[in-house]
Order: C-alpha cells, then sequence, then structure tokens
C-alpha cells in the first residue's frame, strides 16, 4: 500500500505537504514509512486480530495473558511514535500534514475499532489525531472508518 500511496503522489502531482519535495522532510515521511509496518502496522494487527477476528473465527476470546501482551507491545510502539515521531510538531514531518500522518492514523484505528481507547490516555497523540482529521476533513475520515468501525458488530 505505501509503494501505491508513493505512486498516487508523484502520478497525481498532489500537493508538496503529502510528500513533500524537501529532502530532509521527506526523509521524515520516508523513514515513518518504512517504520511503522513492523511497529505501528504489526503492534496494531496483533491486538485488533487478537481482540476481534480471532474470537469471531474461533467462538473463543484470546487468554488474557496473551492479549495483555500484545496490548503492551502496542504501547511501547506508542510510546516510541510520540518520542521519536510526533516529538512536539503538529505533524510527524513537520508543520503540515503528510502521507505519514495518513498511514499512522489509518492503522491506529485498528485498535481503536477493536475496543482499545489508546487516544484516551495520551493528549499529545489525541491532539495529533485531531489535526489529521481536520486536515483530511472530518467527514471524508468518518466515511473511510465507516466499516471498521462497525466490526465488532459482525
Amino acid at each position: 500500500s505505501i509503494a501505491i500511496l508513493l505512486y498516487m503522489v508523484q502520478k497525481f502531482k498532489t500537493p508538496d505537504h503529502w510528500y513533500p519535495a524537501d529532502l530532509q522532510k521527506r526523509a521524515r515521511v520516508d523513514e515513518y514509512l518504512s517504520w511503522q509496518h513492523i511497529n505501528i502496522r504489526a503492534k496494531g494487527s496483533k491486538l485488533f486480530l487478537s481482540k476481534v477476528l480471532l474470537p469471531l473465527i474461533t467462538g473463543q476470546p484470546l487468554p488474557p495473558e496473551k492479549l495483555e501482551f500484545a496490548t503492551e507491545e502496542l504501547n511501547v510502539a506508542l510510546k516510541q511514535f510520540e518520542e521519536k515521531f510526533l516529538q512536539d510538531k503538529p505533524f510527524i514531518a513537520g508543520s503540515e500534514v503528510s502521507l505519514a500522518d495518513l498511514v499512522a492514523l489509518v492503522e491506529l484505528m485498528q485498535p481503536v475499532c477493536a475496543g482499545y481507547a489508546l487516544f484516551e490516555e495520551r493528549p499529545a497523540l489525541a491532539a495529533w489525531r485531531g489535526r489529521v482529521e481536520e486536515a483530511v476533513g472530518k467527514e471524508l475520515f468518518l466515511e473511510a472508518h465507516q466499516e471498521i468501525m462497525n466490526v465488532k458488530n459482525l
């Protein structure tokens, strides 16, 4: 999906903030896009699979200790995300939203949809989420996540 996003950004000449021409900003976007695969994506998907899909398929909830382990793994990745990528900036690459922010928020919505309130005790992360949603458009953001938000109703 990252390769497709990068192709689309370049093919359709999107506004510069999505994938900046400035090499330092672009390197920050690329750094996050490379890091997230084995961190936010892997840990968030694992929690989603553990809390929602596996119980749906097997009819049995995951043992609490395994769910706790998956949650703790995600918590470590979230701490790294806040400290290394967000820091005190409005967005990952600086003052404007980029593909890195979009990918990050989409990945974080999986555990949220599984019932993990990861934004509740993380004010900096919650504020960043609000900025990304505003930049994308709240209505579009909700529309894009409508199906996954209802996954627990299956």
